[in-house]
């Protein structure tokens, strides 16, 4: 096959050039759909609160928003401050339907990167997401097995809330972790299960596809007690383009949410007792 080329041909026209743009958001400046058929507005809501308002002012609204713009605001967390019911499987009027542990590990020193376990619970019927309790780990320099130290003090944390699995980051230094964690585990007796993770996606991108849908749609819950740790400084701090300021607890809560959970289930009932009639003839 011969290919003839045109040497009279060059680039010097702009490509598209005489075309016009043309651009349809979903939603008109009047407000309405753009498709109502397809897409009511009630549909767009929901799409709205699904997908984040950063994806959906992109993706559906055609308008781009820069990376460096791009910011977590922690203002739209609600707050409460009850424990949880172990009796009922609920946080106040919530009722609990899952519980994850999530670890991202580091050696922990101080001025380096933290190295953190965060425990959530969530809902399933209206998809709230709560921050329950997170562990900042920090090893005294002089320890000779920082991440021995550490274990104890996730063992620890997970004995305080009756957690029997916990997720370990493996990227990096968390590769040996799951084997000295299984040790410790079983020098108290076992009970414990230990679920290796492996992330391949970028850390910015994990943690703005985790946030940002569940503060639009307010479905994001911390404990009053989560304030007393660096986790909202770090939402402050937080842009997706990396190399502002600590995200160490924004993983690590990313992480727990992304996790498949431990199903709970309440256990307040009484277990009743019933004696079978066995006066009778065959």
């Amino acid at each position: 096959m011969s290919i003839i080329v045109n040497k009279k041909f060059n680039f010097s026209t702009p490509f598209l050039y005489g075309y016009k743009k043309f651009s349809l958001p979903i939603i008109s400046p009047d407000g309405k759909s753009a498709w109502p058929e397809l897409f009511p507005i009630e549909k767009i809501s929901e799409l709205r609160k699904t997908v984040g308002e950063h994806y959906f002012m992109a993706q559906m609204m055609l308008e781009f928003t820069p990376p460096d713009k791009i910011r977590l605001d922690p203002g739209m967390i609600q707050l409460y401050d009850a424990d949880f019911d172990y009796i009922n499987c609920k946080i106040d009027q919530w009722r609990i339907t899952g519980a994850a542990m999530y670890w991202d590990p580091a050696l922990g020193h101080k001025n380096t990167d933290s190295s953190v376990c965060a425990i959530i619970f969530r809902d399933d019927k209206s998809h709230n997401i709560f921050l329950h309790d997170m562990l900042y780990m920090v090893v005294p320099n002089e320890c000779p097995q920082p991440l021995t130290y550490q274990c104890d003090l996730v063992l620890d944390f997970m004995s305080k809330y009756k957690l029997h699995r916990i997720s370990v980051e493996t990227n990096g230094l968390g590769n040996a972790l799951p084997e000295i964690l299984g040790d410790k585990i079983a020098s108290r007796g076992g009970g414990i299960s230990v679920q290796k993770i492996f992330n391949n996606t970028k850390k910015e991108t994990r943690i703005l596809n985790t946030f940002e849908p569940l503060l639009g749609a307010g479905r994001m819950f911390a404990h009053t007690r989560i304030q007393k740790t660096p986790f909202f400084s770090e939402m402050l701090g937080w842009s997706p383009i990396g190399g502002i300021g600590h995200d160490d607890g924004l993983d690590a809560v990313a992480g727990a949410i992304n996790i498949n959970p431990i199903p709970t289930r309440p256990f307040g009932n009484q277990i009743h007792t019933y004696r079978a009639n066995t006066n009778f003839k065959i």
